[in-house]
C-alpha cells in the first residue's frame, strides 16, 4: 500500500507579491526550495493563513536570498501581498517506508522570507 505524506514544508512565508498576468505558479526564493528540497515544477499545494483559501500549482524559482513570494497567474487572485501563507509539498510513499520518513520543514522569519 502506498500512502500520501508530508515532503517539504515552508510553514508561515509572507506573500511579497502577486502577478495575475503571468503564466502560473508560485515563484520562490531559491534558498528557501533549496531549504525545504522542493524542486523547480514540483506540485504544492497553498494554504493562506489570511484567508483560508487552499490550492495547487507549481513551483518555480527565484532570485536566492530575495524573498521572492509571489502567486502568478490565477493563483494571484487567492492572496494579497503581505498575506501569510504556507507552502507544501507531498511525496507518495510504501507505508512503512513512510512510518520512518522525516520531512524538510523550514520556519523562515515572516517579516522578510530570511532563513535566519
Amino acid at each position: 500500500m502506498q500512502i500520501q505524506v508530508v515532503k517539504s514544508k515552508i510553514h508561515r512565508v509572507k506573500v511579497t507579491g502577486a502577478d495575475l498576468n503571468y503564466i502560473g505558479s508560485i515563484t520562490i526564493d531559491e534558498a528557501l526550495l533549496e531549504a525545504s528540497n522542493i524542486i523547480e515544477g514540483e506540485k504544492v499545494a497553498i494554504v493562506n493563513v489570511n484567508n483560508g483559501e487552499r490550492f495547487e500549482t507549481y513551483a518555480i524559482k527565484g532570485e536566492k536570498n530575495s524573498g521572492t513570494i509571489t502567486l502568478n497567474g490565477p493563483a494571484a487572485r487567492k492572496v494579497q501581498k503581505d498575506d501569510i501563507i504556507i507552502i507544501i509539498s507531498y511525496a507518495t510513499l510504501e507505508f512503512e517506508e513512510a512510518k520512518t520518513f522525516q520531512p524538510w520543514i523550514i520556519f523562515p522569519n515572516e517579516k522578510d522570507n530570511s532563513l535566519t
